[in-house]
């Protein structure tokens, strides 16, 4: 079994979207060491697990702005769905 990373290092990953504290999938997918698709895909299969509020699309804007909180290098190389 994998140990996971602690989550210490990765409140700078948390950013304020719609007013909730929201992570990125590939932010996420990087804390699981899965590509950020796969844990997309294993939510999407598994909805009915998860509450109504556990994953949202943001849009574009929402993305640059996520950005413009927290100037992390790491940030920069982040993919976006369009």
């Amino acid at each position: 079994m994998k140990i996971l990373a602690p989550a210490e290092g990765f409140e700078n990953h948390i950013y304020l979207i719609r007013g909730h504290k929201v992570m990125l999938s590939t932010d996420l997918a990087q804390l699981y060491e899965v590509p950020a698709k796969v844990l997309v895909q294993a939510v999407k299969r598994n909805v009915e697990r998860f509450p109504a509020d556990f994953m949202l699309q943001i849009s574009l804007g929402e993305v640059r702005s996520s950005r413009s909180q927290s100037r992390a290098p790491d940030m920069a190389h982040s993919s976006v769905e369009k």
